[in-house]
C-alpha cells in the first residue's frame, strides 16, 4: 500500500481529526502546527497568535480507497470556510482555513474545488477565504491533543 499525505487546518484540530479519522482510506492522523514562524511551538505558543501557525491536521491515506479530492470535500464540510481566522467560538490566525499541500498536483486540485464552490455559489454572498499553501515543517502537538476527543469518549466537539 502506498500512501500520501494531506494537511488540512479548519479551526479547532480535534474534531477536524476525529472526522478524517472515520473516513475509510484515511490510515493515520496526527494534530499539530504548520505554517508559523517558531521552531517546535507548543500550544501555549501558537495560542498567543503571534507564532503564525495554524492549528491542521496532518493525515496519511491510500489514495486507492479514498481520493484527495474526497478529502476536500469532506475538508469543506468540516467548517465554515468563508470565516477569517475563525470557526465557531474559536478566533485567531491558528483557526484559520487553510490547505497546506504537498504536491503540485494537490495545490491544483485546491485551487480547482475552491473555484468550483464559488463558480456554483454555495457560499454567496459570502467569499471563501481558505488559504492554499505549501507543506513546510509540520510540529506534532503534544501527546495530550493526539485523538483528544476520543481519548474522552467523545465523537465531536462544537465545529
Amino acid at each position: 500500500m502506498s500512501t500520501q499525505k494531506a494537511t488540512f487546518g479548519a479551526g479547532c484540530f480535534w474534531g477536524v481529526e476525529a472526522a478524517f479519522a472515520a473516513i475509510p482510506g484515511v490510515t493515520a492522523t496526527a494534530v499539530g502546527y504548520e505554517g508559523g514562524s517558531l521552531d517546535q511551538p507548543t500550544y501555549k505558543d501558537v495560542c498567543t497568535d503571534k507564532t503564525g501557525h495554524a492549528e491542521v491536521v496532518e493525515l496519511d491515506f491510500d489514495p486507492e480507497k479514498v481520493s484527495y479530492g474526497e478529502l476536500l470535500d469532506a475538508f469543506f464540510e468540516l467548517h465554515d470556510p468563508t470565516t477569517l481566522n475563525r470557526q465557531g467560538p474559536d478566533w485567531g490566525t491558528q483557526y484559520r482555513s487553510a490547505i497546506f499541500f504537498h504536491s503540485p498536483e494537490q495545490q491544483a486540485e485546491a485551487r480547482a474545488k475552491i473555484e468550483e464552490l464559488t463558480a456554483d455559489g454555495r457560499y454567496k454572498p459570502r467569499r471563501i477565504v481558505t488559504k492554499i499553501e505549501p507543506a513546510e515543517t509540520f510540529w506534532r502537538a503534544e501527546d495530550y491533543h493526539q485523538r483528544y476527543l476520543e481519548k474522552r469518549g467523545q465523537a465531536s466537539c462544537h465545529i
